[in-house]
């Protein structure tokens, strides 16, 4: 059994440095039954959860992506890895900056549209900074940023600004288990805008106070999504886990006959 171990291990090595031996096969005309969840800035996966459990109930396999929020390069290619482990077309959804991130990774071959959850939907060329321009500030969403250039939400502001419609205890515990992120990621312009060649759907939170509401819905229009607007707050994908999983549902039913332009 000993001298099998190096022949195993020769053909371990070989599946994880090959790219097709984990990559799903591309996305097909037939129904659509994976679906990637992308969460954004000062978040992680676990904020999913009431999503994931509705979706699974529904028989979907669901895969949560860990952003490091270190950069864009390295959030995409968090996201690229989630999407070459599909067993066939996927609903890629992102929360927030998340959607900057499916924006980029959303042109991979697995994925079958895209959903952007009150989310950020940059073209080629722009940058995520650059989506904010022109449109009204938003005081309750406050970013203290350190010497070192890492950006945390601030803490008297958090509730407010991120999770008003969630529990005292439930926006407590999103605030102390927070991901900071690297500012510098929003000045980074993205390469790709899988939206051009994806079916899009927006899901917009009417009571968000993370982003002015018309840069919302500016976006969406422009990347020729349809909206559905929830009653929530910026996290709505937490707080109103339902909502955002019949807009994924309907994506997923709706994708493989869509066609962009």
């Amino acid at each position: 059994m000993t001298r099998l171990i190096p022949t195993l291990l020769a053909t371990a090595l070989a599946a994880t440095a090959s790219p097709s031996a984990l990559a799903a096969q591309p996305a097909a005309s037939g129904p659509v039954k994976n679906v990637v969840l992308v969460h954004g800035a000062f978040a992680d996966g676990s904020g999913w959860r009431g999503v994931y459990d509705d979706l699974t109930a529904r028989g979907y396999h669901v895969t949560i992506v860990q952003n490091p929020l270190t950069s864009l390069a390295d959030d995409v290619a968090a996201t690229r890895r989630a999407l070459d482990r599909q067993d066939g077309p996927a609903i890629l959804v992102g929360h927030s900056w998340g959607g900057t991130v499916i924006t980029e990774a959303g042109v991979h071959d697995n994925v079958a549209g895209l959903v952007y959850v009150s989310a950020l939907a940059p073209d080629a060329g722009e940058t995520t900074s650059q989506q904010y321009e022109g449109f009204a500030p938003t005081p309750e969403f406050v970013i203290d940023v350190h010497p070192d250039g890492i950006g945390y939400l601030n803490g008297p502001k958090f509730k407010a600004g991120f999770a008003a419609d969630a529990s005292d205890a439930d926006a407590a515990f999103l605030h102390d288990s927070q991901v900071p992120i690297t500012m510098a990621e929003f000045g980074v312009p993205v390469k790709h805008a899988a939206w051009r060649s994806k079916p899009s759907w927006a899901v917009i939170a009417t009571e968000d106070q993370a982003f002015d509401q018309a840069m919302l819905v500016h976006m969406a229009n422009r990347i020729g999504a349809p909206i559905t607007y929830v009653k929530a707050s910026h996290a709505l994908y937490f707080t109103q886990p339902k909502a955002v999983a019949d807009v994924i549902d309907t994506a997923a039913k709706a994708a493989p006959t869509a066609k962009r332009g």
